[in-house]
């Protein structure tokens, strides 16, 4: 195995906890059957990944009301309060950022995001200014797995596939990045990362 030089992160899920449960669980007053059929039906994944691939939040929000009338207010909540889905990092997160960064291993972001909303972001969480390069989805109009967008940043930073190491909570965007000869990581924990981390050479064991 190549050593790892580069290590790309996700950020929703994986650095930071982005989940629309935050907000719509104060909304629903905690119903979590109603939430739950709101989010699988309304305001839905895929509905959200549009968002993240360049869609306009007013032209979403206003589509989606014009189906559903009848939750008018819930939906434009997605918007108008959007900065409550993340509540904070992923306990540990910003951390091993760091001591990734610390070694002098080169650190980048590559994330399905909202153009609009990642700068609320970027004004809460002060790691996010750590990165070497940040590639957002929404700014690009593509989004994870499309293999475009790992050859973006690879492309723009001059990555060799078989030293940068991907991070991502989604199996899907996992295997694209594999497909492409990085090596890869499918996130569920931070003890586990470090793990990995210390195993392909980027961090010392404790």
């Amino acid at each position: 195995m190549a050593p790892i030089s580069s290590v790309v992160f996700d950020l929703g899920g994986v650095l930071i906890d982005w989940n629309p449960r935050h907000l719509y669980r104060r909304l629903f007053r905690g119903d979590e059957q109603a939430m739950e059929d709101f989010l699988q039906n309304i305001c839905t994944s895929s509905w959200n990944e549009m968002l993240d691939a360049g869609q306009s939040f007013d032209e979403g929000v206003s589509l989606l009301q014009e189906r559903h009338p009848e939750h008018r207010n819930l939906i434009a909540a997605y918007r108008d309060h959007w900065e409550e889905m993340i509540p904070g990092p992923i306990e540990g997160g910003p951390e091993l950022l760091r001591e990734v960064k610390e070694t002098g291993v080169s650190v980048y972001a590559l994330s399905n995001w909202s153009a609009e909303t990642y700068p609320i972001a970027e004004k809460r969480f002060d790691f996010l200014g750590w990165f070497d390069d940040v590639v957002i989805s929404g700014r690009l109009g593509i989004k994870k797995p499309d293999p475009a967008i790992f050859e973006y940043l690879m492309n723009r930073q001059d990555l060799r596939p078989d030293s940068t190491l991907f991070i991502d909570d989604s199996e899907v965007n996992v295997a694209a990045a594999e497909r492409l000869g990085l090596a890869t990581h499918h996130f569920r924990s931070i003890g586990a990362l470090r793990s990995v981390l210390v195993r392909r050479g980027v961090l010392m064991d404790d």
